[in-house]
């Protein structure tokens, strides 16, 4: 009976495994053409049974962790490794295996949806806790999965060295981050009830933090 509980187990966890090579390029695809509309379905989607959500596209945070993998998976084919970390302490040393270096650049991108998740909160007045956090840190995820595998990307063509490929990856880099900072500047007007000059500061203070955040952790490993 136990054996096959396991391999009924182990039937949906296969499936599910392998239904991300269907759904992972289906919410890429919408998160690129409806960013906005994406981040509020995911707020739509938290309020039906756990069983019922998300039911043809990936849940936020696994889009987020998927897209860290593939641009992982990326470089790892370009270049045969991830580049190295020349600092000689304990961080470092734990970083060098791939599982800790995904986890790591994982944690990093998914600050981008946690502090702008809670300026959000401040700026309406609401109190911060694990429920009124967990709705705007999902529809976040989706924008940052985005923006993590075009900013990851643009790293990966600027490591090649080579002249057009570092033109790409700048040029990738200048029209990602506007982007960002365009569709955080939307979501912050429909849940703020603002005009654009306060939803664009919010998100500019907010991808500063976020920046912030990242400065603070870099300095551990590079």
């Amino acid at each position: 009976m136990i054996f096959l509980q396991f391999f009924r187990q182990l039937d949906d966890l296969l499936y599910e495994v392998m239904s991300w090579g269907v759904f992972y390029p289906v919410t890429l695809g919408r998160v690129v053409r409806h960013p906005v509309r994406m981040m509020d379905y995911a707020d739509s989607e938290l309020s039906d049974a756990p069983e019922r959500q998300y039911p043809d596209v990936l849940s936020p945070p696994l889009f987020l962790l998927l897209s860290v993998l593939l641009a992982h998976a990326i470089e790892l084919a370009v270049f045969g490794s991830a580049p190295p970390i020349p600092a000689d302490n304990g961080l470092s040393r734990l970083l060098q295996t791939d599982t800790n270096l995904v986890l790591f650049r994982l944690v990093c991108f998914a600050a981008f949806p946690l502090v702008t998740a809670t300026a959000l909160l401040v700026a309406k007045g609401t109190k911060i806790n694990r429920s009124s956090l967990k709705m705007p840190f999902y529809a976040q995820c989706y924008a940052a999965a985005a923006f993590a595998l075009l900013f990851s990307f643009s790293g990966t063509l600027i490591r090649l060295h080579w002249t057009a490929a570092t033109v790409a990856g700048v040029v990738i880099v200048l029209i990602a981050i506007p982007a960002y900072l365009v569709v955080q500047t939307l979501w912050f007007r429909r849940h703020l009830e603002s005009g654009l000059g306060k939803a664009f500061s919010v998100a500019l203070v907010a991808y500063i933090l976020s920046l912030g955040v990242l400065g603070l952790v870099t300095p551990l490993v590079a």
